[in-house]
């Protein structure tokens, strides 16, 4: 009954032009900003840890925006279910393909895809377009069960469990799959290292350089964000000289792409995950 129901509300919600999904959005996030008092604690905790020299008041600001985005966002799911492909390739623009496409025709390769606004939207437009492999969360509920659908609507890509751990990244690497790999998230203590993410110790999964180096991988950033009534997908060059024999500095200069990218447009980067849960032995918890 879930299902159907859930189904339901995505196919009326595929039917609303974008300019519409906008606009309730906005009035959407706008709620959310009120009703969920625990996500906007931790939105504007993150926000005044990464830019501390900002204005009074423009924190606020930015996370009202942000809360009004991901509102259009969620709307716009109903269209990753339900519009052709050929809908989809109008909604989701892609610039800068050539440096994936490039680095595709050389080696494996690996989209480093930060968790900005429209990521979901950018890894089904990449799988429209190229064969693929992505790692994901399983979960209980039909939250899990839909996004995987979703997720296998075109070329049937390789979906792998978090806890399967990376053997089957690597296989599907050397087998010249391409990855997209979602970097920043908070994995705890045992699977992170801890290192720089706009000047405060992050803890953070330091795969990336590991996968490169054992794969002979090319990494190609690609960042997609919610822009008027389109997600634009923009692919970046590949980082040169990646990997190092130092892993911390690997993954310093992750984060570093990905603050770089927050900066052109900070209300697009998800903010109301706790990115700083993990921290270091006998420092105090920065979300009380």
């Amino acid at each position: 009954m879930k299902r159907k129901l859930a189904l339901s509300l995505l196919w009326l919600l595929h039917l609303l032009p974008m300019p519409v999904i906008r606009i309730l959005g906005a009035g959407i996030g706008e709620l959310l900003y009120i009703l969920l008092r625990r996500r906007r604690h931790v939105g504007l905790t993150n926000l005044r840890l990464c830019f501390p020299d900002w204005p009074p008041g423009r924190h606020e600001q930015v996370l009202h925006q942000h809360f009004r985005e991901l509102g259009a966002t969620f709307l716009a799911y109903g269209k990753l279910f339900f519009s052709s492909a050929a809908e989809l390739k109008a909604l989701i623009k892609v610039e800068g393909e050539e440096h994936f496409l490039a680095a595709k025709q050389r080696q494996p390769t690996i989209a480093l895809a930060p968790h900005f606004m429209g990521l979901d939207f950018g890894g089904i437009r990449a799988t429209i377009d190229h064969a693929g492999a992505s790692m994901y969360a399983a979960q209980r509920g039909i939250f899990n069960e839909l996004s995987l659908e979703v997720r296998s609507r075109f070329r049937s890509p390789t979906l792998i469990r978090r806890g399967d751990g990376l053997r089957p990244v690597i296989k599907a690497l050397r087998q010249h799959i391409p990855f997209y790999y979602l970097p920043d998230q908070d994995l705890g203590p045992k699977e992170s290292i801890f290192v720089d993410f706009f000047g405060i110790p992050t803890a953070t999964v330091p795969a990336l350089g590991r996968l490169a180096a054992m794969t002979g991988a090319a990494v190609v950033p690609m960042v997609t964000r919610l822009e008027g009534n389109h997600f634009v997908t923009r692919y970046f060059p590949a980082l040169g000289h990646f990997p190092t024999d130092d892993p911390a500095a690997d993954t310093r200069r992750m984060n570093a792409f990905i603050e770089e990218q927050i900066i052109t447009a900070p209300s697009q980067y998800y903010w109301l995950h706790r990115r700083f849960k993990t921290r270091p032995e006998s420092t105090p918890s920065l979300y009380r």
